[in-house]
């Protein structure tokens, strides 16, 4: 639990640097490239070739497409609809694609997901009871799909080690990265915007610490983290990101945040929470 505890704590300022120094100033498809590339080096000099099976190999990229190249397309866009406390809101459905993707590969429904889902979705939309139009949805959706996407990487990578646990993690990770990276090079190269490049040293050094720090120190220690607990907290420490990062956003950069809207549909959201844990104990 260390691991994602000390994550948690480092992920909180990242949702924020992101929305207020990044979104809308430099262009997603190169802060996604640029923090990937910078991740993928970190742990390129650890990188083990001989003894690693070329299946194994293929997995690790495949999940680091997903989790960290898809996830953070998908993610970074959303900041163009939503306001930081808003994006971190919606994240509270990951617990629960958590939980439905591992009674999926174990063949097993959730049949109560839908309806913790739907309460969550209830939830989200009481933020912005007043002011619900087409960027909202399309940020909702975004948010979604980065959701699963970054469940999708920790399940599939928590089963893919427990299955090669002989193996330092450390050593294979620079696959989890290149996979990701292979997917951002593309995205950048088929629609990057070439004219929304950083342009203050601060914005470079929010990509370099985001990119070394919360990605590349940050993706291992989360993922290593994931495969030393059980999914049931997997699960519930995906969500104590949210509540960090909303008290960072609000604190430091986000004064006027409407709280009475982020407090009702917080609560409804934390009844979706409560309510995905009591069925999962009924099971």
């Amino acid at each position: 639990m260390a691991y994602l505890f000390s994550i948690t704590i480092l992920w909180a300022f990242s949702f924020s640097l992101i929305g207020v120094y990044l979104a809308g100033q430099v262009d997603a498809w190169f802060s996604v490239l640029i923090r990937i590339a910078l991740a993928t080096l970190v742990f390129l000099p650890f990188i083990k070739l001989k003894g690693i099976k070329l299946t194994l190999i293929s997995k690790l990229m495949v999940i680091g497409a997903i989790q960290l190249g898809a996830m953070y397309s998908f993610y970074y866009h959303s900041f163009l609809y939503l306001s930081v406390p808003e994006v971190l809101l919606f994240t509270v459905m990951t617990p629960l694609y958590i939980t439905l993707l591992n009674d999926v590969i174990a063949r097993h429904f959730n049949r109560q997901f839908f309806i913790v889902a739907l309460i969550a979705i209830m939830g989200a939309v009481a933020i912005r009871y007043q002011g619900i139009d087409e960027n909202f949805i399309i940020g909702l959706l975004l948010v979604q799909a980065a959701n699963l996407c970054f469940a999708t990487g920790q399940v599939t990578y928590k089963r893919l080690m427990s299955n090669n646990a002989a193996i330092p993690q450390q050593t294979i990770f620079a696959w989890f990265f290149i996979g990701a990276l292979i997917v951002a090079s593309a995205c950048y190269a088929l629609f990057g915007n070439s004219d929304k490049l950083p342009t203050t040293t601060t914005q470079w050094g929010i990509l370099i610490y985001l990119g070394v720090v919360a990605s590349g120190l940050g993706f291992f220690a989360w993922n290593k983290g994931a495969t030393l607990v059980n999914i049931g907290a997997l699960a519930v420490m995906n969500n104590l990101l949210i509540p960090a990062g909303i008290v960072v956003n609000i604190v430091i950069w986000n004064r006027d945040a409407n709280l009475l809207t982020l407090s009702i549909g917080g609560a409804i959201i934390l009844l979706a929470l409560w309510l995905n844990q009591y069925f999962n104990r009924k099971q």
